[in-house]
């Protein structure tokens, strides 16, 4: 294993001192707090300081502070907007498990994240019946076993680097023991928020089981990515993890050609590669980020325009009962309609 840091800061203890309040945020923002700013109970305010960091101060719409800042607009009831828009009760075979694809499954391995996107599709999940124990590990392990089409497991959450290392790598063990698998795909916004959780334990871990590793990292903005994050994902190409990146289209965030041309660029400077670029998902609270069809079509033209081939994200929308991404027929509109 190469490029190991030392003497980084422990990520939990930084996890620890996540700003809550919102009021706090808004004066670490140097943004006066509104009288009646929004601080749910339930989903409540969570972004480390190694996040709020990136803020520019004194910008109300600041794009990464839109993506973690509580709205009262995630209050209002907003037709076709619902708490399981991927129906995945439905696709929940055993604890922990959602099993939608033929030939992959994804374990909800916690329900923990570094920080509350505000637009999250699982926000309303129920992890409290879907957190595997020790024990059930097992359970999950006999029924990817008992099917042969799996040949991918997916570890997600809340998000699963969340978890501490002997927790992952008991994971990691459990899965690297099943013959039909090829890869273990891990999904995370942890890098982005936390970049000291990779730290030399983990790329320890990862570096050392039999299976392909892939990392597929959520950033929506270059905003998120400096040099630290830079560096750890070098440290994981250089130790034989594959980096992807999805994005999510949100209003007010990231719906401007020159912005996700910007971030596609910048992904590929620190070696990650643009892999999903989603339509949003439909989950309640959520309604306020979404953007016209159309409007994503446009901005995809206008990333086809712009930019390699290779740069460019699969445009692509989850719909319920499908076994799989859905591709968004760009052809519903033409280049020429494009406007940025």
């Amino acid at each position: 294993m190469s490029d190991i840091f030392f003497n980084t800061p422990n990520w939990q203890q930084e996890l620890s001192c996540a700003v809550s309040d919102v009021a706090t945020l808004y004066e670490l923002l140097e943004l006066p707090v509104p009288a009646n700013h929004h601080q749910p109970k339930k989903f409540p305010l969570r972004v480390p300081h190694a996040f709020v960091n990136k803020i520019k101060k004194g910008d109300p719409n600041d794009p990464l502070l839109l993506q973690i800042l509580p709205d009262v607009a995630e209050s209002l009831t907003v037709m076709g907007y619902t708490t399981d828009p991927l129906d995945e009760n439905n696709h929940n075979p055993i604890k922990g498990l959602i099993h939608k694809y033929q030939n992959r499954a994804l374990i909800t391995l916690t329900g923990a994240c570094a920080v509350h996107c505000r637009y999250c599709f699982r926000q309303h999940f129920d992890y409290g019946a879907n957190l595997p124990s020790s024990d059930e590990m097992a359970v999950i392990g006999e029924y990817i076993k008992q099917d042969s089409n799996i040949n991918e497991v997916i570890f997600s959450g809340g998000d699963p680097l969340s978890l501490n290392n002997r927790r992952i790598k008991a994971w990691i063990d459990m899965v690297s023991d099943i013959d039909a698998i090829n890869t273990i795909r891990i999904h995370t916004r942890m890098p982005a928020i936390l970049p000291n959780r990779i730290d030399d334990e983990l790329v320890q871990i990862l570096s050392s089981s039999p299976k392909h590793i892939v990392m597929v990292l959520h950033i929506n903005h270059a905003q998120e990515i400096d040099d630290i994050l830079a560096q750890k994902c070098q440290v994981l190409k250089n130790n034989g993890v594959v980096l992807l990146n999805q994005s999510v289209l949100l209003k007010g965030v990231n719906d401007k050609i020159e912005t996700l041309c910007q971030l596609s660029w910048a992904l590929f400077k620190m070696g990650v590669l643009p892999y999903y670029l989603h339509i949003l998902d439909k989950v309640a609270g959520s309604a306020h980020f979404d953007i016209d069809i159309q409007h994503a079509i446009g901005l995809y033209w206008g990333m086809l325009e712009r930019l390699s081939g290779y740069l460019v994200p699969k445009l692509v929308q989850e719909v319920a009962g499908k076994p799989y991404k859905t591709p968004i027929d760009i052809y519903q509109i033409t280049k020429t309609a494009i406007k940025d």
